[in-house]
């Protein structure tokens, strides 16, 4: 059966086409430009289920994105801090 598979796409092409004799025909062509509108990242199984939609994970990421820059903003405020206890402090 899957040789039958492997001879059919070998099948499609007609022998009168000689990709050799073809002008300007190259490999990779539009690669870059594909590649820097493209960004792919494959999930593991168990996070493609807690996040089934493109939408879901770019939503978890954005907030992980704010959470991590309050925390970055929250450690300035304390190392700026004089007494060393930061603004945020007894809370």
């Amino acid at each position: 059966m899957k040789k039958e598979n492997e001879n059919e796409l070998e099948d499609e092409l007609l022998s009168e086409y000689d990709f050799s004799k073809m002008a300007g025909g190259v490999k990779g062509k539009y690669v870059e430009r594909y590649n820097a509108g493209t960004n792919l990242v494959l999930l593991e199984p168990d996070v493609a289920k807690a996040f089934p939609t493109a939408e879901s994970v770019n939503e978890a990421l954005r907030l992980l994105m704010q959470i991590a820059q309050r925390q970055t903003s929250i450690q300035v405020v304390n190392k700026s801090s004089s007494d060393g206890r930061g603004k945020l402090s007894g809370l």
